[in-house]
Order: C-alpha cells, then sequence, then structure tokens
C-alpha cells in the first residue's frame, strides 16, 4: 500500500524511507533498537491542507499513514510544511536549522527527536532518485 498523497510531493519519501527499512532485517532491528520511539509527522501543504504520516521505530520498524500506528501514541511531533520536510529528506537542509528558524515546530519528547536525523541520511539515497 502507498503512502503517497498527490497534494503533499514529499509524501514520496515516505514510501522511500519505509522500503529502506524493509530492505534489510537486521538494519531495521538496529534502527528500532536505537530510536525506540514512534515519530509522527504532520505536513502542511501549499494550499493549507494537512495530513499525518508515521514512523514506528519503537515496535516493528514501519512507516505508515495517520499520527501513530494503531494502539500506539507518538513519542514526538514533528509539525513542517511538505516542502520544508522534501528539503530534509533530500538533504538539502537540516532538522536543526529549521527547528531554530521556527519552520519546524516540535512536540513531545525532543531528545528523541535527534535519533530521527541518522534514520533520514540512512534513507536519502532512495529517496533522491525519487523527489
Amino acid at each position: 500500500m502507498s503512502l503517497k498523497n498527490d497534494s503533499f510531493p514529499s509524501s514520496v519519501a515516505f514510501d522511500a524511507i519505509n522500503s529502506s527499512l524493509q530492505s534489510n532485517d537486521a538494519e531495521r532491528k538496529s534502527t528500532v533498537k536505537a530510536a525506540q520511539a514512534i515519530f509522527a509527522f504532520v505536513l502542511k501543504n501549499a494550499q493549507g491542507e494537512t495530513d499525518s504520516w508515521y514512523f514506528d521505530l519503537k515496535d516493528k520498524g514501519e512507516v505508515g499513514k495517520g499520527e501513530a500506528p494503531e494502539g500506539g501514541k507518538a513519542d514526538v511531533t514533528l509539525s513542517l510544511s511538505d516542502d520544508d520536510f522534501s528539503k530534509l529528506v533530500a538533504g538539502k537542509t537540516q532538522a536543526q536549522r529549521l527547528f531554530m528558524s521556527g519552520k519546524l515546530k516540535v512536540k513531545g519528547n525532543v531528545m528523541k527527536a535527534t535519533k530521527m536525523e541518522p534514520i533520514l541520511k540512512k534513507a536519502q539515497m532512495g529517496i533522491k532518485a525519487k523527489l
């Protein structure tokens, strides 16, 4: 099932990240062990619409639609524009820079949010080809 939403061009990244996680069982388990968190992403597009996706890096090591897997709760929620998310996953900007400029809002466990950037870096190679 595709996680892409045509109203959010950067949403193709969620499929790429999920593919990256699913492609190597040992790597997925290592990522889950390192992160131990559920990350929710709330994106806002140019039309002002919002949609959400999550990284379950606490239990299953997967990416899905919504703010958390069924029965779960996000440890940290990151809110940003679709355009800024596209730049973030493409490696054209850093989460810290977006946060400091007010373009990235973080709710929940901020320290867990710092564990997200290495995960994005691992998936960037596949993502750059799709964005």
